[in-house]
């Protein structure tokens, strides 16, 4: 077996035997690994609280043949502020789960761990209601599935306005195209969309839990669940 160091969030655990824990930990230069820590469960545990999900550690682990086994752990940091605001832990476990349903176990993927510290940052510093919705559709357009959003996708109109959102085809649909597939949407929602992924990222963050802000949120978590055949559990807290 091989001794590493990497940084990483810690994704889900669960309970192994007696004491111990199967921990999931996106990390920066490994991608997502799952690993044993033993005697966690214990009162007298090295690692006790450092790796639960949300926190962001340092870990050195032996690699195994199928779970690698954690030696040390260091907190980088806990995020005590999200983990005591009810309404963006629920935000925070939705996005550890997205990232546990697209990240490939032993591949790393740099960007998409540091899109998840930088969303759980601004959880923590700056509690916003659209940073899970902006963050499910970074996740969907780092994964390659981003959205057309200026011209029907079945048609290639480019219509004023977009009353349908296809998952299949990728993007909005116009009136006529949108009579006989894909889910309804107003135009409102679509703006907001445009402003997430078209570089206004800040404002959209910045802006009211109105109407639009919910609706991007369900049809995030609607794609989501449509490109990685996998039901979002966590969605049921949204």
């Amino acid at each position: 077996m091989a001794l590493y160091r990497d940084q990483g969030v810690v994704l889900r655990t669960i309970k192994l035997g007696e004491a111990d824990r199967i921990v999931t930990i996106l990390t920066q230069g490994q991608g997502k690994v799952r690993a044993v820590a033993k005697g966690i469960r214990k009162p007298t545990s090295r690692f006790g609280a450092r790796l639960e999900p949300t926190s962001h550690v340092a870990v050195q682990c032996y690699r195994g043949r199928e779970l690698d086994v954690v030696t040390q752990v260091e907190t980088i940091d806990a995020w005590r502020r999200l983990r005591e605001h009810y309404p963006s832990f629920t935000h925070a476990v939705s996005m550890l789960e997205a990232v546990d349903h697209v990240a490939q176990e032993r591949e790393a993927n740099p960007a998409l761990y540091r899109m998840l510290v930088g969303a759980l940052r601004t959880l923590a510093t700056s509690p916003s209601p659209m940073v899970a919705p902006a963050f499910f559709w970074k996740l969907l357009s780092l994964e390659g599935f981003h959205p057309v959003l200026d011209v029907c996708t079945r048609c290639g109109d480019d219509a004023d306005a977009f009353p349908g959102f296809d998952f299949g085809e990728g993007g909005v649909l116009c009136a006529e195209c949108a009579r006989f597939a894909g889910r309804r949407v107003d135009a409102e929602t679509i703006v907001l969309l445009r402003r997430i992924l078209g570089g206004d990222l800040r404002g959209a963050l910045n802006g009211p839990a109105d109407r639009p802000g919910v609706e991007v949120e369900r049809l995030g978590v609607a794609a989501l669940e449509y490109h990685s055949e996998r039901r979002l559990r966590s969605a049921a807290l949204l």
